[in-house]
C-alpha cells in the first residue's frame, strides 16, 4: 500500500526532524541512525493504520444511518415514511462485505481502531452525504446492484472526506504522522473498493507492496545520513552566488536524498529520481525550489555520471 512516493515524503519528514533538532542543539552528530529508522517505521505504520481507519468510516456512517431509522420507527407517532424507510444505503453490499471481513476486523481490534469517540464526525459526514445530489440519485435509482454500491462508496471517500474540516481537525489531533497522509490513503482505499468482488474476501492492501520497498526506504535513509557531509560539499560546489548554509533545510535534504538515490540505487532510472525530487518541493518547500533543485541536480548528476559514480543497471537503464 505504501508507495515509494509516500516513503520519500516520510524519509524527508524524519530527516527534517532529526537535522533540525541537532542544529538547535549545535550538535554536528545527530541521534543514532537506528533511532531515526524506528521513527520512520512508526510513521509508515501510522499511515497503514489510517488506511484501515478510513475504510472503517463507511461502516460507522452506515451504523449511524441504521440508528436514525430505528429512532424514526420507534416514534410515538411515526409517519408512513418512518415506518417504510428507504434502506438502500444501510443495505449497501460493499459496506456489508467490509463488516463481514475477519481480516479487516482482526486488524482493527489488534490496533484498537474505532470511531466510537467521535460521534459528531460520523453525524457530520452522514448529514453531508445525504444532502448530496449523488446520494439522492443513488437512493432513488431503479437499478440496485453491486457496482452502484461501489460507486457510492467511491464518491463518499473522494468527495465527502476531502471537504470535511472536522475530519482534518480530528486527524491532526490524533496523530502528527497523519497530517500529509490522507490523500495517499484515500487513493488506496478507493483502489481497495474497486478491487472488491461480491462474495469474496476484501482485498486488503499489504503495508508494503514488496520487501524491496521497505529495504529501499531504510537504505535511502541510512545513505542520506551517512553521506550528508560529503554531499553538502558537492552541493556547495555547484551553488552559484549562494551560501549553502543559507539554503532552506528542506531543500538541502531533498537534494541530499536525490543524490543518494542517483548513486546508491542502480535499478531506479535517473528520470524517475528527477521527477520525484522536483515534485517534492512543490508541497514541502518554496514555490521556486523545484526549478532551483532541478537545475542543481542536473549539474551534480552530470558530474557524478562523468566520474562513474552513477551507474544504472537493467533493461533501458545501462548508459542512461
Amino acid at each position: 500500500m505504501i508507495s515509494r512516493r509516500l516513503l520519500r515524503i516520510k524519509i524527508l519528514q524524519v530527516l527534517y526532524a532529526r537535522f533540525s533538532q541537532s542544529a538547535k542543539q549545535n550538535n554536528p552528530e545527530p541521534c543514532e541512525t537506528e533511532n531515526t529508522e524506528k521513527v520512520l517505521d512508526f510513521s509508515v505504520l501510522k499511515a497503514y493504520e489510517l488506511y484501515y481507519y478510513v475504510l472503517l468510516l463507511a461502516i460507522a456512517v452506515k451504523r449511524y444511518a441504521e440508528s436514525r431509522i430505528d429512532i424514526a420507527m420507534n416514534k410515538k407517532l411515526p409517519t408512513y415514511e418512518d415506518l417504510h424507510p428507504n434502506t438502500r444505503f444501510v443495505d449497501n453490499e460493499v459496506i456489508q462485505q467490509l463488516q463481514s471481513s475477519q481480516t479487516f476486523h482482526a486488524y482493527l481490534n489488534q490496533h484498537k481502531l474505532s470511531w466510537v469517540n467521535h460521534p459528531e464526525l460520523i453525524k457530520h459526514l452522514y448529514l453531508n452525504l445525504i444532502q448530496s445530489d449523488y446520494y439522492k440519485q443513488y437512493m432513488d435509482n431503479d437499478v440496485v446492484n453491486y457496482e452502484k454500491d461501489k460507486e457510492l462508496l467511491i464518491y463518499f471517500f473522494t468527495h465527502e472526506l476531502e471537504n470535511s474540516d472536522l475530519l482534518s481537525q480530528i486527524m491532526e489531533e490524533q496523530s502528527i504522522f497523519w497530517n500529509d497522509d490522507m490523500d495517499f490513503v484515500v487513493t488506496f482505499v478507493v483502489k481497495t473498493i474497486k478491487g472488491m468482488q461480491a462474495g469474496k474476501e476484501v482485498p486488503i492492501s499489504p503495508m508494503y507492496k514488496s520487501d524491496a520497498d521497505r529495504l529501499f526506504a531504510h537504505e535511502l535513509l541510512r545513505a542520506t545520513i551517512k553521506n550528508y557531509s560529503k554531499y553538502e560539499k558537492l552541493i556547495e560546489k555547484h551553488v552559484e552566488n549562494w551560501d549553502v548554509e543559507r539554503m532552506a533545510l528542506t531543500d538541502k535534504l531533498i537534494m541530499q536524498m536525490a543524490i543518494n538515490e542517483l548513486v546508491e540505487f542502480p535499478f531506479i532510472p535517473i528520470n524517475v529520481t528527477f521527477d520525484e525530487y522536483i515534485e517534492l518541493p512543490k508541497s514541502y518547500s518554496t514555490p521556486k525550489s523545484s526549478v532551483f533543485i532541478n537545475g542543481l541536480l542536473d549539474k551534480i548528476s552530470e558530474e557524478l555520471h562523468k566520474e562513474g559514480k552513477i551507474v544504472k543497471q537493467g533493461r533501458g537503464l545501462i548508459d542512461e
